[in-house]
């Protein structure tokens, strides 16, 4: 099946409808996209990191949890198929999927799906509007990088500090300097790098084109990536898709903070789900870059809007009474868009 998830797209299969063994799926998988191929004109990629993902889902036999789901990012234009991070606009079609499926048995209503994220060994818990046992894809709610309405789908996240680099802070500070610039090394459900979009030599109100064409700006951003990735736990990052690159600036519209993120070559259009939750976290955190340039926002409960290129993600944050965040959320939407047979050779 394949579906919008939030503001990415891509294939959604069960695991027992691909092949058996690592390289062969990956080979299916590259095949199906097309890549490596900037086009991916023999394939179902889009010819955009966004739309060229994969989510691989089986029934879960973990007590309490309803499926497995394992993200994988299919590179465009290398023979590469990475499973080392998770993707939560993508995860915003699985609930629907499994549904549909028959994986998860629909309430009349709204049906509770919970999920767990084999890339990061995590669990979220997704919320489906399913009126009389149905899927509903058409609704009212909004976000920016989606044209258009629909049904949502609430996403909650919980115990998500460290998913990938062991810790929130994997360098055990808010604040290093790395290359002679200060960087926030966060990971909380996305390892993240945020950097001042000033300290990258732009204001961080550049369109998304714009920072795409600015070729010293990737390969600062992208010398800086390989030293945190480092330092982050990660080790060799050349050939993995982590850690995310985050410039930030004081918010431009009423919103917490501004942000233009490189995923990791690319920028984003927006900024993805996990992500936007790091960079919130970011902006809680005493002495983080991200820190320095938010706006505050009061309460234990606090509705964080993060700023992007194509408009904005509101985190919901719950915050225990020491400050730490204790639990994330966020408002998604998914489409169901084509249920067919797709080749791959």
């Amino acid at each position: 099946m394949w579906m919008r998830g939030g503001t990415s797209k891509g294939g959604y299969f069960l695991e027992s409808d691909l092949p058996k063994g690592t390289k062969e799926r990956d080979r299916f998988l590259l095949a199906v996209m097309g890549s490596p191929d900037e086009r991916q004109i023999d394939g179902m990629g889009g010819g955009d990191p966004l739309t060229s993902k994969v989510a691989v889902v089986r029934k879960s036999n973990r007590a309490g949890v309803d499926v497995d789901y394992l993200f994988l990012q299919v590179v465009v234009d290398q023979p590469t198929v990475s499973d080392v991070q998770n993707c939560g606009n993508i995860l915003a079609g699985v609930g629907p999927f499994v549904i549909e499926r028959g994986l998860v048995k629909a309430e009349d209503g709204q049906t509770q799906v919970s999920i767990f994220m084999e890339n990061t060994k995590q669990i979220a818990v997704a919320k489906v509007e399913t009126p009389k046992g149905v899927v509903r894809y058409h609704g009212d709610t909004k976000i920016d990088g989606v044209p258009g309405a629909a049904a949502p789908v609430t996403l909650e996240f919980q115990d998500i500090a460290g998913s990938v680099c062991g810790a929130l802070l994997p360098s055990g500070n808010a604040l290093d300097v790395v290359e002679n610039i200060e960087v926030t090394m966060i990971d909380n459900g996305m390892p993240c790098v945020i950097v001042r979009a000033s300290d990258m030599g732009v204001s961080g109100t550049q369109t998304r084109e714009e920072l795409e064409n600015n070729e010293a700006l990737r390969k600062k951003l992208e010398n800086l990536r390989l030293h945190c990735g480092e330092l982050m736990n990660l080790g060799d990052v050349s050939g993995k898709t982590i850690p995310k690159m985050t410039m930030v600036r004081e918010a431009t519209r009423g919103g917490v903070i501004s942000t233009r993120s490189f995923i990791p070559h690319h920028c984003h259009a927006g900024i993805g789900v996990l992500a936007a939750v790091s960079v919130a976290s970011a902006c809680l955190l005493e002495g983080s870059v991200a820190n320095r340039l938010a706006k505050q926002v009061i309460g234990q409960k606090k509705n964080m809007s993060i700023e992007h290129p194509s408009g904005e993600t509101t985190i919901v944050i719950n915050t225990s009474k020491d400050g730490t965040v204790a639990s994330a959320a966020v408002l998604r939407t998914a489409n169901k868009l084509m249920d067919g047979v797709v080749f791959g050779f």
